[in-house]
């Protein structure tokens, strides 16, 4: 483990204004239907990158970081299934989601990729690089959802008595149906926020839609209280013998990673972060204070320095024959997309 490296302020993008959400389009995938958002590249030779947002989240989350790395990546930022305009699941397990971003990376015939990992879908992403080191190029986790069993640790931690009844996900939907979408929005960002002053009023406008759209979807409280107990599941068995451990798949990752947290997580115990960082062989570690949960949100240009950094790391250590590979795959993708 080493301490991220950060590209100079000045060299990363400050939008005048803040993007719209980017364009979208449901794909059926292996019969299911799986939603994604495309960031286009702003450059010739920018590579492929998949984002993976966290529980209760979706593609949304990553606006803004996408779209500052735009110059670099060719980003696709998807819905995790039962989340966002994605069909439901039969399963909602840490497993699923990775084979899902498995099934979507070899679809979507991108690969190798950049991925990009947020609380759930970070621990996602780790067991799949884990399970498909080929599809990965990268790995860049923000406060990732990995097992710690302390509940006092997490504001969702008084949830997880309620995971035990058979009638959970009925329960969820009743309360949720109750609320208010702006009531519901802004509990989600006080939650995910270190500072939910920094949110701006079109972010908040966006997750008020959004929370107003899932009164819509019949599934939406079931994929949640399915993936909460997805994750405490794979908290508990972290720690028994077998190859389902997440810890054993976090130390099989070859990509080169980067993880990064905010000191004011209140979602995901703040020493997990170095936890995972000191587990995965070649990884790079960034701690923010005053940031929440969702650094890719509340801080984005941070988040982006430290990622450029590692870009240009993989760059300087990319034999010349692949920059040359790369180089011809990128601008082909670039081509595809503009036709």
């Amino acid at each position: 483990m080493k301490r991220a490296s950060l590209v100079p302020e000045f060299t990363v993008p400050s939008p005048e204004e803040l993007p719209e959400r980017w364009p979208g389009r449901s794909v059926d995938l292996d019969g299911n239907v799986a939603y994604v958002r495309d960031t286009p590249a702003i450059a010739p030779d920018a590579e492929p990158a998949v984002y993976v947002h966290g529980l209760g989240g979706s593609s949304t989350n990553w606006t803004d970081l996408a779209g500052v790395l735009a110059g670099r990546l060719d980003g696709q930022a998807i819905d995790l299934p039962g989340f966002g305009n994605s069909g439901r699941a039969r399963s909602y397990s840490v497993q699923a989601m990775a084979q899902h971003i498995i099934r979507w990376i070899e679809h979507s015939d991108r690969g190798p990729v950049h991925l990009f990992g947020n609380s759930m879908g970070g621990a996602a992403s780790v067991k799949a690089a884990a399970m498909r080191p080929d599809l990965v190029r990268s790995l860049t986790l923000i406060s990732p959802a990995m097992p710690f069993l302390d509940p006092r640790r997490s504001l969702q931690g008084r949830l997880v008595p309620l995971l035990l009844l058979p009638n959970a996900a009925s329960l969820a939907k009743s309360r949720m149906a109750a609320m208010d979408p702006e009531v519901l929005a802004d509990m989600v960002i006080d939650s995910c926020y270190a500072d939910p002053t920094r949110y701006p009023e079109q972010r908040r406008l966006e997750a008020i839609e959004e929370a107003r759209l899932r009164h819509d979807v019949p599934w939406y409280a079931e994929a949640y209280v399915g993936s909460l107990r997805g994750l405490v599941g794979s908290f508990l068995r972290a720690y028994l013998p077998g190859e389902g451990s997440i810890w054993r798949a976090a130390g099989k990752i070859t990509a080169p990673t980067l993880v990064i947290a905010g000191r004011q997580d209140r979602l995901v115990d703040i020493r997990t972060a170095p936890q995972v960082a000191r587990l995965i062989p070649d990884s790079r570690l960034m701690m923010l204070e005053g940031v929440g949960h969702v650094a890719q949100m509340e801080v984005p240009r941070t988040v982006a320095r430290a990622v450029l950094g590692l870009l240009d790391e993989l760059a300087e250590n990319q034999p010349v024959a692949e920059r040359v590979r790369t180089g011809v795959r990128a601008k082909g993708a670039q081509v595809r997309m503009a036709s």
